[in-house]
């Protein structure tokens, strides 16, 4: 951290809330819709929408090293924000006038890839130093942080599905670019309240040599990028790539360190690991489940009709929304007696919830009416699950990675812990693609049988997994608490003072 934190951390959190606020509003509303736009208006097949989706999702969360690169070493934390989520507005104006020009979507989409590689990891390296020195705090405000990605969510995911519905999706990409000029605007507003709280590189002056290097490298991505979305298996083969590079310098800096600072990243590498699975099948709900709720689900819930089945979407961020401030209170709470789970428990448990949410799902068709649709119950049940298991697993993994790893290395790491999600986007959308049906398979009835099996396989080979985690546990845990001799010594001075 550079220079002195703010008085007011409060301000300076709320500050960072609405930013990533705005931001999420934007991507979330694109990606509730973004599926079913290749099929409706590209004329893609289920399976090929499915791994595009997937391989888009991987470029977004692929690129996010690369902003905690900038954010470093090069840019600063701040700049870096302000410059990707610039990037980010022009891809969503470009969604917005691109039409069913897949090149022009393509584009767009490079665009909005770049840019979230470039936002994403900086937010939350810079909440991770404004709470220096409150380390005791930084589960609970992870998870209060995790809530705006969740009200922004919830709103666009309401919002452009049903404007797209009644006034074309044009106008919803539009609402999109919408929500970054309000996230840039906010920021540039409001940076005094983190005055100081930068990385080494936000403290000098600005190079204008360098930002003119990073402007050309966004401009040529965003052409590799869209390339890259019409030749997938290259795509592909450039992600094995930059995760075997990444996790490679990941592993590096393991052999480098010594002590309790090689323990905590060995227990962090695992906990990736684990989380890799997770994000598979998060990447369910924008895919396969969504598709499930347009299929097979009764588009109504208690008498109100539903005018877009990808609406239910939203009851993920739904339940974030009420779920996250009732677990940021327990964590802090127990925290404070020294009765709060482990890390590794916490992700144990966020996985059992997970299993639970798809066998929910396969469960559901033995309650089909004769004509293949089942109550949307079922899934307002499978979502809640899964979303307590969200907030387990994804809310506390940056926290995660702040607790384990040295702040020097805190951006590139987020940008490793976020490559977890590029990964599991192109194994999702294989995952997904086992429930595509041809597109003259309109009958509820069949497209029911697919649906039921896939997921409750999910759910079995979950539950499997579930159990290896909860094995690990004890071993994750001598990990994390390992200390070196003076950090013990410290520590035990600490308990007897008190």
């Amino acid at each position: 951290m550079v220079g002195t934190q703010p008085v007011n951390r409060k301000k300076a959190f709320n500050m960072l809330f609405f930013l990533e606020f705005w931001e999420r509003f934007g991507f979330y509303g694109l990606q509730a819709v973004l599926a079913g736009f290749f099929v409706k208006s590209l004329g893609m097949e289920d399976a090929e929408s499915f791994v595009v989706f997937g391989a888009f999702s991987a470029m977004v969360y692929g690129y996010v090293s690369i902003g905690g690169f900038l954010g470093d070493k090069v840019l600063g934390t701040q700049r870096t924000i302000t410059l990707g989520a610039a990037v980010l507005m022009i891809g969503y104006f470009m969604m917005g006038m691109a039409g069913t020009n897949k090149d022009m979507v393509f584009l767009a989409l490079g665009a909005i890839a770049c840019g979230n590689g470039i936002f994403k990891a900086n937010p939350s390296s810079l909440l991770s130093k404004l709470y220096e020195g409150a380390e005791e705090e930084l589960d609970s405000a992870f998870t209060m942080y995790y809530m705006a990605v969740n009200i922004g969510s919830f709103v666009s995911m309401l919002l452009v599905p049903i404007i797209g519905a009644q006034y074309g999706l044009d106008l919803g990409f539009m609402i999109c670019a919408m929500g970054l000029v309000l996230a840039i605007g906010g920021f540039v507003s409001f940076r005094h309240l983190v005055r100081g709280i930068d990385s080494p590189a936000g403290a000098e002056k600005l190079s204008m040599p360098k930002l003119l290097a990073t402007i050309a490298g966004v401009v040529a991505m965003t052409f590799i990028s869209s390339w890259l979305l019409s030749h997938l298996s290259v795509a592909h083969w450039l992600l094995l790539i930059i995760g075997i590079l990444v996790y490679g310098v990941f592993i590096k800096m393991i052999f480098q360190s010594s002590g309790a600072t090689r323990s905590h990243m060995i227990a962090a590498m695992i906990l990736i690991v684990e989380a890799i699975v997770f994000f598979t099948l998060y990447n369910q709900m924008p895919t396969s489940l969504n598709f499930f709720a347009i299929k097979n689900v009764e588009h109504s819930i208690m008498g109100i009709n539903i005018p877009d089945a990808q609406v239910f979407q939203t009851l993920n961020p739904f339940w974030i929304m009420l779920a996250s401030p009732v677990l940021a209170y327990f964590y802090s709470r127990f925290g404070s007696q020294g009765k709060d789970l482990s890390m590794p428990a916490k992700f144990a448990l966020g996985m059992l919830l997970t299993a639970g949410s798809f066998l929910v799902v396969g469960f559901s068709a033995n309650f089909a009416s004769e004509a293949g649709i089942v109550s949307a119950w079922w899934l307002v049940g499978s979502y809640f699950l899964s979303s307590i298991g969200e907030l387990l697993i994804s809310g506390l993994g940056l926290s995660m990675i702040s607790k384990l790893v040295p702040q020097k290395l805190i951006g590139f790491l987020m940008g490793a812990w976020f490559l977890t999600t590029a990964i599991s986007s192109i194994i999702g959308g294989w995952v997904a693609s086992l429930t595509a049906v041809p597109k003259d398979v309109t009958d509820p009835v069949l497209t029911l049988g697919v649906y039921s099996d896939v997921f409750t396989q999910i759910g079995m080979v979950t539950l499997g997994v579930t159990l290896v985690m909860a094995l690990t546990v004890p071993l994750l845990n001598r990990l994390i608490n390992k200390q070196d001799d003076a950090e013990a010594e410290v520590e035990a001075e600490a308990v007897l003072e008190k």
